[in-house]
């Protein structure tokens, strides 16, 4: 046990112990009457050699039982402290090897070693020796030799992230790449490819979302076959078996045109560009699907309005909508040319590039349309309502379940792009009571929404920041 007084062992006064002093007292009065008495028999006996010796004798077993006694009753003060070095003594026990830190951090790390034997088991020793437990491996081939080794790991919390990649660095580790992991990284993955494979097969608009989940913080753009003006599209010519360049990867869309999948900061390995090749093969062989749910709402004066998700066979009820919407609404919403609206309708509308409800009277006339898009790594909210529907709390109902959606999707914010007047949208998205921040560019208003239920994963200084385009260079149908 560790010495847990302030005071030193030689600074501590010793109690004193009566029963001591009484023997050694007694013991003191024994050998003066045993002396007293031998020197009477030496002096008139005739035997005074032989007493002289018995007393001698007498007097060296007295200090001897003397000796025994004070050793076995010592109160001498207690050994000093052990040296710091020793673990008992520099305070709770240290957990012992191979157990996890009491408050660690998840890390998520990628790493290229050479294609040879030992090379491995030196990053792991490296680790090892940073009290790193590996809680997931994964290898990557690479065509050219070498190895992507991706691990999850749990590191004491004091450990900094350059402390880690410089341990990985000697040990042979090159093209280090690091980010804070959270609980949702603990899936292995082949549960997690099952399971977005599972969403896919459920939903044709869940590919971006799958695809993205697969390959970590990318960006993910679909470039349709045709323009809006029926011309065909640079960059909508992937070949089927795909294109993998470096960041890079280009995909077959089942539904014509290109997948474009960018990650500027770490390049794609082939096992990675094969997984996103399948799923992109699941979604062609199940075509056209969408979840067929639906909610009904009770509007304030009493009418039903029927909530559910629209897609490309909407598109002539979409277009009866626009017909009875108002200049300045179609303006508010399209932020373009009013007789460009329509042709809009078909990009909106595919699953491809992200979700849409509808908003329908119980006779089936549709009056609102709700959107959430996919802008490469961003997310967009727009609502486009009658003119005869608007203030009755239908927008806000369509906003609220787009927002719902944005979560599900692992988005971090949502933005809408308005004007100042149309005091409507904003009125509805501050009516979400999330963080808002506003911003005008070139007379446009962007509100944007951060997702505070989304987990938000941090980013190390040294990590390469993505490519963002401002506000006012954002190409959406109808800028």
């Amino acid at each position: 046990m560790t010495d847990r007084n302030p005071l030193s062992a030689a600074q501590r006064p010793h109690r004193h112990h009566w029963r001591r002093d009484l023997v050694e007292l007694a013991a003191l009065f024994c050998a003066v009457a045993v002396a007293d008495g031998i020197a009477n028999l030496v002096a008139h006996g005739p035997d005074g050699p032989v007493l002289l010796v018995a007393s001698a004798v007498a007097l060296l077993v007295t200090a001897a039982f003397h000796t025994w006694w004070a050793r076995r009753h010592s109160h001498a003060p207690p050994p000093a402290a052990k040296a710091p070095s020793d673990p008992a003594a520099s305070g709770p026990a240290a957990p012992a090897p191979g157990a996890a830190p009491a408050n660690p951090a998840l890390w998520r790390m990628r790493t290229t070693v050479r294609d040879e034997p030992g090379s491995l088991a030196a990053l792991c020793t490296a680790l090892a020796r940073e009290d790193v437990d590996i809680l997931t491996l994964q290898t990557h081939p690479l065509p050219e030799g070498g190895t992507v080794d991706e691990f999850l790991l749990r590191t004491p919390r004091e450990l900094a992230a350059a402390d880690l990649t410089r341990a990985v660095a000697q040990a042979g580790g090159r093209s280090t790449w690091i980010e804070r992991a959270d609980a949702h990284d603990l899936v292995d993955a082949p549960t997690r490819v099952l399971g977005l494979a599972t969403r896919t097969a459920l939903d044709a608009a869940e590919l971006p979302l799958a695809l993205r989940q697969l390959l970590g913080r990318c960006t993910i753009q679909s470039i349709p076959a045709t323009t809006l003006s029926g011309r065909p599209n640079t960059g909508a010519d992937a070949p089927v078996e795909g294109v993998l360049e470096a960041t890079v990867m280009r995909l077959r869309d089942p539904a014509g045109g290109a997948i474009t999948v960018e990650r500027p900061y770490l390049p794609f390995t082939p096992t990675e560009f094969a997984r996103a090749r399948a799923l992109v093969e699941l979604d062609a062989r199940l075509g056209h699907r969408m979840p067929r749910s639906q909610d009904v709402l009770t509007l304030p004066e009493g009418n039903e309005i029927t909530v559910r998700r629209a897609d490309g066979s909407d598109l002539a009820a979409a277009r009866a909508m626009h017909e009875r919407c108002s200049e300045r609404t179609l303006g508010l919403r399209y932020h373009g040319p009013v007789a460009d609206a329509d042709r809009y309708l078909g990009h909106l509308l595919s699953p491809r590039f992200g979700r849409t409800l509808a908003a329908t009277t119980a006779s089936g006339k549709l009056v609102a349309l709700g959107h959430l898009l996919w802008d490469g790594d961003e997310t967009e909210v727009a609502l486009l309502i009658e003119d005869d529907w608007q203030r009755r709390g239908i927008g806000s109902q369509l906003l609220r379940r787009l927002i719902a959606m944005a979560v599900e999707a692992g988005c971090d914010s949502v933005y809408a792009v308005t004007q100042a007047s149309n005091t409507g949208m904003v009125a509805a998205m501050r009516g979400l009571g999330l963080p808002l921040d506003y911003q005008i560019e070139e007379g446009t208003l962007v509100i944007t929404a951060r997702l505070d239920a989304t987990p938000v994963v941090s980013r190390l200084p040294y990590e390469l920041p993505r490519a963002q385009a401002p506000y006012g260079n954002r190409q959406h149908p109808g800028r």
